[in-house]
């Protein structure tokens, strides 16, 4: 795979993209314009792509880099704003969702996965919800593989909290046998 063929194989990535960009940016438009720019900045720039580099992994590195961006930008305009709005869900069609229980359960996970600082909620999408191996969010993300290790066993250790599920290994006190010396 070259720079040269990201052209073809742009239009099958974009339904990723923009789920991706919806998820980090949780804004419908913001995730349009995103996933635009991402694509511009990428066929500017196909020559940069490695043969060994998954092209679908350097376009969320791209949408991810472009999101940060933006944020940046709006920090210095003094209008950062990173409400999570819920209605753009009524938007993504899920398939998974058979149920109304199944329903309220993905909402309740949604919102459990919104509570998490952005560092881990972006590792988070992009391994549980993408599939991205930790080497191939390591390279989207431009960090090293500890800490994509790191960042989402704290996401999930925060989602469990959420959740009411304790790790029983920790709690566990040691159990010594009566004819033990201390």
């Amino acid at each position: 795979m070259t720079g040269a063929d990201l052209p073809s194989m742009l239009p099958e990535m974009l339904p990723r993209l923009w789920a991706f960009a919806l998820r980090i940016s949780g804004d419908k438009h913001d995730a349009e314009d995103l996933v635009q720019r991402a694509c511009i900045r990428a066929l500017e720039r196909a020559h940069q792509l490695q043969p060994d580099t998954s092209p679908l992994s350097w376009m969320f590195s791209i949408v991810h880099s472009t999101w940060i961006n933006e944020l940046r930008a709006r920090s210095v305009r003094g209008r950062s704003s990173m409400d999570w709005d819920d209605d753009f869900l009524e938007t993504v069609a899920d398939p998974a969702a058979r149920s109304p229980e199944t329903a309220a359960m993905n909402s309740q996970i949604v919102a459990a996965v919104e509570r998490l600082p952005e560092a881990q909620r972006v590792v988070m999408l992009l391994v549980a919800v993408e599939g991205l191996s930790y080497k191939e969010a390591a390279e989207v993300l431009d960090v090293p593989i500890g800490t994509i290790m790191s960042r989402l066993a704290r996401a999930r250790q925060a989602i469990g909290v959420i959740f009411g599920v304790q790790d029983d290994s920790k709690m566990k006190p040691a159990v010594k046998s009566k004819g033990s010396v201390s």
